[in-house]
């Protein structure tokens, strides 16, 4: 029923951006990129014994909305193009996998340890420095491939803000998509259960793959269209 609701705001939601001017949907990704900032870190600081406390109704239509907000960012993503969404997908992907070599290596501090023990400071600014690596090397050599039917997220942040306004957005992207993997580990924790659910054996749930790039594709819209004429 949930998936139901999600798919169906979701399809409004594209409708409703597609019939409106390009500028009225980008304040909805600065809206939405502002919400997860303010309260989504007043989340985490309440903890799952605050977010508990809401009563069930509200936070599934939270979830349903949240959902739906993400699917949609990620259906205008891909009019950008192939190039466009795909960099969003490893620009996540690769800061989870730098944050955990960097966590499993030189973790002293821990980052929010009632909500996930293991993520440490050490492993947030791992996976920041290796998505700048990323944005560099996809500016450099993959947005110029044959295959490419147009700029990454990189290439258009580049393109509004240069190279080291680039990664300063990138980084606000790789905070944004941590806090996107804390709610969910905040969502567990507060129902008491490992995995979102048991879909994907050895994985967990569709939510445990998914949690960080939630917020991140809304950003990446956001930050695209407020650096745009910047340069």
């Amino acid at each position: 029923m949930m998936g139901l609701l999600t798919l169906t705001l979701s399809a409004l939601l594209f409708r409703a951006g597609a019939s409106s001017s390009a500028k009225e949907f980008d304040g909805l990704w600065m809206a939405v990129s502002a919400a997860w900032g303010v309260l989504g870190a007043m989340a985490l600081a309440r903890g799952p014994e605050g977010w508990g406390r809401l009563v069930p109704w509200a936070r599934q239509i939270l979830g349903v909305i949240i959902l739906s907000l993400a699917w949609t960012a990620m259906l205008v993503a891909r009019e950008h193009g192939l190039n466009f969404l795909l960099s969003i997908f490893c620009l996540v992907w690769v800061a989870d996998s730098a944050a955990y070599l960097g966590g499993r290596l030189l973790g002293r501090h821990k980052l929010a340890v009632t909500i996930s023990p293991g993520k440490t400071w050490e492993g947030a600014f791992s996976g920041a420095l290796a998505v700048s690596g990323l944005a560099l090397a996809w500016t450099a050599y993959m947005d110029g491939a044959p295959w490419a039917d147009g700029p990454s997220v990189f290439g258009v942040l580049q393109k509004n803000v240069g190279p080291w306004g680039m990664c300063a957005c990138v980084w606000v992207l790789t905070a944004l998509a941590v806090v996107g993997d804390l709610f969910e580990s905040l969502l567990k924790r507060s129902q008491g259960v490992k995995d979102s659910s048991g879909l994907l054996p050895g994985h967990g749930g569709v939510l445990d793959r998914i949690d960080a790039l939630i917020p991140v594709f809304p950003a990446a819209l956001a930050l695209c269209a407020l650096t745009k004429g910047a340069a």
